[in-house]
């Protein structure tokens, strides 16, 4: 997908709303994502942590849960944006990568953006060179287990 920025300013302005829904009381940095079908639809999600802190709920992983449970195909999504609070844009953790490798259409962006005009935007090959991908898991034999 090309970098189309009217796309990107409509999801920017879901994040940023889906980041007022967080819940956030341990690292108060609310964040929100945004992600869109080939339709045009949008979905969003926002973070929700947990006092038990490996259950946290990335805002990427909510917003894209969000678009597969609504029957978007995996694979199909051209576009997601992640809004942080401040001044910076922040790029998605490790596990988020990985998700959004899968679920993402193969020429998808990602972008990351703040309330500055600091803004990062990635191609699939860019924010996971080297994925870990279902293809992997057929080569698993009994041997190797």
């Amino acid at each position: 997908m090309h970098e189309d920025h009217g796309i990107i300013d409509k999801l920017k302005h879901q994040a940023v709303k889906a980041a007022g829904h967080s819940y956030s009381p341990y690292s108060q940095f609310p964040v929100g994502a945004a992600v869109v079908s080939l339709t045009g639809r949008i979905y969003s999600g926002c973070n929700v942590e947990n006092a038990s802190f490996g259950l946290t709920q990335c805002a990427e992983r909510a917003a894209l849960a969000a678009a597969i449970s609504d029957g978007v195909t995996p694979g199909s999504l051209p576009a997601l944006v992640i809004y942080t609070p401040g001044m910076r844009a922040h790029p998605p953790c490790g596990a988020c990568r990985q998700v959004m490798h899968e679920l993402m259409a193969p020429d998808s962006l990602v972008a990351s953006c703040c309330d500055g005009d600091d803004m990062k935007i990635w191609h699939r090959s860019e924010y996971l060179p080297e994925p870990f991908s279902p293809g992997a898991l057929k080569h698993i034999t009994d041997r190797d287990l």
